[in-house]
């Protein structure tokens, strides 16, 4: 094979569960497809924003990002009209974002997405002024991403994290939320909200009418004040029963105030970032990334 024109970059969380052995394997896919790319192994995420910037000082086309949700979530904000196109490689426990682009879960299929796939131009979340890939949440979710144990995460995958969620789900309580403002703002008691711009939450398909290309953010919540609404809907969106529909209302628009009583932190694609109340946008088109093709 001729040598790609495609000046690419890849930055990869090593630290991420499966990290240094994607990284090394990446590498090797890459040489054997003659796809020319410039690797950067990064063992310390607070390093990330540094290497990355760095990066991108050589104007790469394509910049190339390994790691779970929220690697790809705080790098984003970096590549913002920056010009250059997006790939992933999905090392984390849910790959959420990867899902919802069809991206492959295994390191020969994702890279042949990056070398042979085509640029699709999606929209991004915002919470306040930081841009997120896929999906926010309040309630449940941000209380498991402030105390998992990093470890748990890396050696047990999703079974650790699940085992973790369970022991959160018995200490966690309902509360309101709050859409919109003054006369016009709709409250109700709920036991989970995802924020989202993608269908897929937490690994499993969720909210359906997300898409990444739609214009619109999606604010889905599961309707309280029973804790048990929310493993009923988990299972059964899960198990893609149509019951699943039943314990969510589901708000929509390019911008939607939120807030809930009492304040609660905001997970982004699985790292807490920020705390209600706040406003919740799309920014429509803002960047590329390497899909397969249609």
């Amino acid at each position: 094979m001729t040598k790609s024109s495609a000046k690419a970059v890849m930055v990869v969380n090593t630290r991420s569960r499966s990290g240094q052995r994607w990284f090394d394997r990446a590498c090797a896919r890459f040489d054997e497809l003659d796809y020319l790319v410039d690797a950067y192994a990064v063992d310390d995420p607070r390093k990330l924003d540094q290497v990355v910037t760095e990066a991108l000082r050589s104007d790469p086309e394509v910049l190339i990002l390994g790691g779970g949700d929220g690697t790809i979530s705080c790098m984003v904000d970096l590549i913002v009209g920056k010009g250059v196109k997006l790939g992933v490689l999905p090392l984390g426990t849910a790959n959420s974002f990867s899902r919802s682009l069809g991206i492959p879960l295994d390191v020969n299929g994702a890279v042949d997405v990056i070398v042979n796939g085509a640029p699709r131009r999606i929209d991004l979340g915002m919470i306040g002024d930081d841009y997120f890939a896929n999906a926010a949440a309040i309630g449940l979710s941000p209380k498991i991403a402030e105390t998992v144990p990093h470890l748990l995460k890396r050696w047990f995958g999703r079974a650790g994290y699940l085992s973790w969620a369970t022991l959160q789900f018995v200490r966690f309580k309902p509360f309101t939320l709050i859409v919109g403002s003054g006369a016009d703002a709709q409250r109700l008691k709920v036991v989970e909200v995802r924020i989202s711009n993608g269908p897929f939450h937490g690994g499993t398909e969720l909210v359906e009418s997300a898409q990444l290309d739609s214009g619109q953010i999606v604010v889905q919540a599961v309707k309280g004040p029973l804790k048990r609404r929310l493993v009923h809907n988990w299972a059964a969106s899960a198990l893609r029963l149509k019951t699943r529909h039943e314990d969510v209302v589901e708000f929509s628009g390019t911008s939607l105030e939120i807030a809930t009583e009492p304040p609660l932190p905001i997970s982004i694609d699985g790292e807490v970032l920020a705390h209600t109340p706040t406003t919740a946008r799309i920014a429509p088109g803002v960047i590329e990334v390497m899909a397969p093709r249609p």
